[in-house]
């Protein structure tokens, strides 16, 4: 059996979007039930070296949109520099599953032995083939990322578990 490269894009990133949408949802609800100002969860960083939260979900949204942009040969969808709150960073991941199901399917799975070229924060570019871009780069960071911002967000006592990262069951 095989796996497009859709399935492998698109399909893994839109359901991961959208539970760390719900994940922002359940850090809301902790706030205002805490009675703590959101901004104070967005600031924690598990390191002092590290991302905080509001960098590690736009590091999420930023992996998938350009992967899948990449792969279907198109420009990315750019978002605001500015410092987000909760809404705006839900609304950012809403803007980034829309942008990247609206990608055409067979462009993106014909871009398995593309080349493409990955442009990094301090403007250095790799080329990769579209396959090694996900399966290398992308996806794992893609998880790194989210998997961190879970990670703040239990850390912080936020009353998530292991479904909430992972969603309901999927098929296909």
């Amino acid at each position: 059996m095989s796996i497009s490269m859709h399935e492998a894009s698109v399909g893994v990133f839109v359901p991961f979007l959208d539970n760390l949408s719900k994940l922002l949802d359940h850090a809301a609800a902790y706030a205002e039930t805490c009675r703590i100002d959101p901004q104070v969860l967005l600031k924690m960083r598990l390191a002092p070296t590290m991302y905080n939260l509001a960098q590690q979900v736009g590091e999420v949204t930023r992996h998938a949109v350009v992967a899948s942009a990449l792969l279907a040969g198109r420009d990315a969808l750019a978002f605001s520099g500015s410092e987000p709150d909760i809404a705006e960073l839900k609304s950012r991941i809403a803007s980034a599953i829309s942008f990247i199901q609206g990608l055409p399917r067979a462009t993106i799975d014909d871009a398995a032995e593309r080349e493409v070229a990955f442009t990094f924060k301090n403007g250095t570019q790799r080329s990769f083939t579209g396959r090694s871009l996900l399966l290398t780069l992308s996806v794992p960071q893609f998880f790194f990322h989210l998997t961190t911002a879970y990670d703040i967000l239990r850390h912080a006592g936020v009353d998530i578990v292991k479904k909430d990262f992972l969603g309901p069951p999927r098929q296909g």
